[in-house]
């Protein structure tokens, strides 16, 4: 048998699985206002792995992958620990936005404090009661509001362990990013604790695709970190994803109404036709051009754009033909229509 985990003051002896709740504040009412935490322990030594959803209270998939991870029968065999956290902002999940009350990020407020704001409280506990346990992570994200995302994994890939899951989740691309300040990325980096972001779908809005491939995508590192058992058949076809070299946005040269022309995914050559920005009635229309080839791996959804405004987010590849056939063959597997059945899960529409 293991040893004992803490959280919430809490123990949890190895073999058993309980929900929790981290006290973070009250609201007007006097009403608490706690973060819901599950952990599932393995009656063996193993890693443990915190993956958590709605930082951003908009972004909604992740609370489905979590929901979905939970009731897979293959955790009965896990070694270690896994710390499922559906819901981190409460607050924002609540209201439907991105921020707390105060509209601060708290993704941008880690790794916080004990006396500063709400968000900087929020995200001490976090890091007191969750990533401090832990010895990996994975923050589940969607785009910003109006915006989608290819689903895609950014890590540190100068860290070898993060690299090697980073390519175990396997979605057509990882992004070799920087780590934001304040960020939880940042902070458990600072930490020594490999972690990976994944970023797929849009806000306040389910995607079946982006879920599956999230659920997928969780198991397979639980499985790379010897947290699950391997897998008996391989059912389903491995993508060796491709590393960006880098990523821009493209943005709005004016402001209109754009018509979007390429979508998500989809390979652009450098001056490609991207979209139009036009006035109501078309007297001024203003093309918006790829200013280098690569792959869409996100775009707005809103058509009603200011100067500035960012469009499409356009990522470099050294093979942009094969990042295209995979992407294709991923998007195909993970249709609704072609899953393999039974399928415990009906997919969303």
């Amino acid at each position: 048998m293991g040893r004992s985990f803490f959280i919430n003051g809490q123990e949890i002896p190895a073999g058993t699985r309980i929900t929790t709740e981290l006290p973070a504040g009250r609201l007007y009412t006097h009403v608490p206002m706690p973060i819901p935490v599950h952990i599932v322990r393995g009656k063996t030594e193993g890693p443990h792995l915190f993956v958590c959803a709605a930082i951003h209270g908009d972004e909604i998939n992740g609370v489905e992958i979590i929901r979905r991870i939970l009731k897979l029968p293959i955790l009965k065999k896990i070694k270690g620990t896994l710390v499922a956290v559906p819901i981190v902002n409460v607050h924002g999940f609540i209201n439907h936005s991105r921020y707390l009350p105060d509209r601060r990020d708290l993704n941008r407020s880690f790794p916080g404090s004990e006396k500063g704001s709400l968000a900087a409280r929020m995200a001490n506990l976090f890091m007191q009661e969750i990533v401090n346990q832990c010895t990996h992570g994975i923050d589940l994200h969607t785009a910003a509001i109006h915006r989608n995302n290819l689903p895609q994994i950014r890590a540190n890939l100068e860290d070898p362990e993060s690299e090697m899951l980073a390519h175990a989740f396997n979605v057509p691309v990882i992004i070799s990013s920087n780590v934001r300040d304040g960020s939880l990325r940042e902070a458990a980096t600072e930490k020594g604790i490999p972690m990976l972001l994944y970023e797929a779908g849009e806000a306040l809005r389910f995607d079946e695709i982006s879920i599956r491939a999230g659920v997928k995508g969780v198991v397979n590192v639980m499985r790379a970190l010897e947290m699950l058992p391997p897998r008996q058949k391989k059912l389903d076809k491995i993508i060796e994803p491709v590393v960006a070299r880098s990523s821009a946005w493209i943005r709005a040269s004016d402001s209109g109404i754009f018509r979007a022309l390429v979508p998500l995914g989809g390979r652009v050559k450098n001056g490609t036709l991207l979209g139009i920005v036009s006035d109501p009635f078309g007297e001024s229309e203003t093309e918006i051009l790829a200013p280098y080839g690569g792959i869409v791996i996100s775009r707005t959804n809103l058509p009603l754009v200011n100067e500035g405004e960012a469009l499409y987010h356009l990522a470099r590849f050294e093979d942009i033909h094969g990042v295209e056939a995979m992407v294709d063959e991923f998007q195909e597997e993970l249709a609704p229509e072609v899953m393999p059945a039974p399928n415990p899960e009906s997919p969303i529409i």
